[in-house]
């Protein structure tokens, strides 16, 4: 076959498999063939991953001080780069990317051992425990924002800034124009993510702040809520018994024609979701998540919120009367939710898979 090969090497989440899908296209486009390597939890994100090959790498982490449990994971993960040098011998790949995460360290381990050109993107403004590992072993380093935390000096002067790549349908909608709600009676769409397995505070909490809402709002109301399985039933129930349009699911595969026609995100900072956010030019609440490793989603939403395109909330903080607050005063006030559209479009960095693109090209071997 005609091409170069590259593989990719992304999984666990949406948040590492979309970047990676957005380059695949990129360089798809440009007459490369793409293998990916991810996990098992990676494969339910992978449905429409471009590649021509899929290679599933052992792959395993452990909490910090669970010794036992860092034992387990180092053996998973060096059998995963056992299965990679095999892999990659067979494939001869002119470059291997990787995404972050513990799915991404066998692959990105056999092509260092091998000695292949390697590239690691950071999506988070905190640079991740896996990257912070390589970073210094691999060819280069691209970020997504332009501050990375949790890096060393020398690590974040030779950092790429290129900004997270986001999928083709997502990218076009920088060319939609934001339109606000029209008059008193018009429509109001709100949609709610989570991630991609679902935020359960955001599951539990919105319903009932739409139901603390003014009635004459909630008649305009339409909302589409990425909900966690367990609390579907529920949200059901609390939209219907105040009269709210709802549409509930535990994931969203049309993303990009839902953020079209939204008039406001509630989410959480994952790394995609603000990248999105700000290609898209959507107004947002962003509630970063609490546990999340180094607080990176806190960092993340400080992009937006910095740019007067978000409202952050922490969740000490949130509560049914908050959230129905901070819901009321954006819904009710389309000139405010314009210029946050425009704040979000200010930040957008919409080349970044093609960048990254050009980067993997001045890297890889002939």
């Amino acid at each position: 076959m005609a091409g170069r090969l590259a593989v990719v090497a992304a999984g666990g989440t949406g948040g590492h498999l979309f970047p990676a899908q957005a380059l695949a296209e990129a360089l798809r486009r440009r007459g490369w063939r793409i293998v990916l390597a991810t996990d098992e939890r990676g494969a339910a994100f992978a449905d429409k991953f471009p590649c021509e090959e899929r290679l599933a790498l052992a792959a395993a982490t452990a909490k910090s001080g669970d010794i036992v449990g860092m034992i387990r994971a180092g053996l998973i993960v060096a059998r995963g780069v056992i299965q990679a040098r095999k892999a990659f011998k067979r494939l001869d790949p002119a470059i291997v990317i990787g995404f972050g995460g513990y799915p991404a360290l066998p692959g990105l381990l056999a092509a260092l051992g091998q000695k292949r050109p390697t590239i690691i993107h950071e999506q988070n403004a905190v640079l991740g425990r896996v990257n912070r590992y390589l970073a210094p072993k691999v060819s280069a380093l691209a970020c997504a924002f332009p501050t990375l935390e949790r890096a060393t000096p020398g690590i974040r002067l030779a950092a790429h800034v290129i900004g997270n790549p986001v999928r083709p349908e997502i990218r076009a909608l920088a060319n939609v124009p934001y339109e606000p709600p029209l008059g008193p009676d018009g429509p109001v769409r709100l949609l709610v993510t989570g991630g991609s397995q679902g935020a359960r505070l955001l599951s539990e909490l919105t319903p009932q702040a739409v139901r603390a809402l003014p009635e004459r709002l909630r008649a305009r109301l339409q909302v589409q809520q990425q909900t966690r399985p367990e609390s579907m039933d529920s949200a059901r129930r609390t939209f219907a018994d105040c009269l709210v349009k709802a549409e509930i699911a535990p994931f969203f595969r049309d993303m990009a024609g839902r953020l079209g026609t939204a008039h406001l995100v509630l989410g959480r900072a994952g790394a995609s979701t603000v990248s999105e956010l700000a290609a898209a030019g959507r107004p947002s609440i962003l509630v970063p998540l609490k546990i999340a490793a180094d607080d990176h989603q806190r960092f993340n939403a400080k992009l937006l919120e910095d740019a007067g395109a978000a409202a952050v909330a922490s969740e000490d903080e949130l509560t049914v009367e908050s959230l129905a607050g901070a819901l009321r005063a954006l819904l009710e006030d389309p000139g405010r939710l314009e210029r946050m559209s425009a704040s979000a479009r200010s930040v957008a960095q919409l080349d970044a898979a093609e960048n990254l693109a050009d980067l993997v090209e001045e890297l890889a071997r002939p």
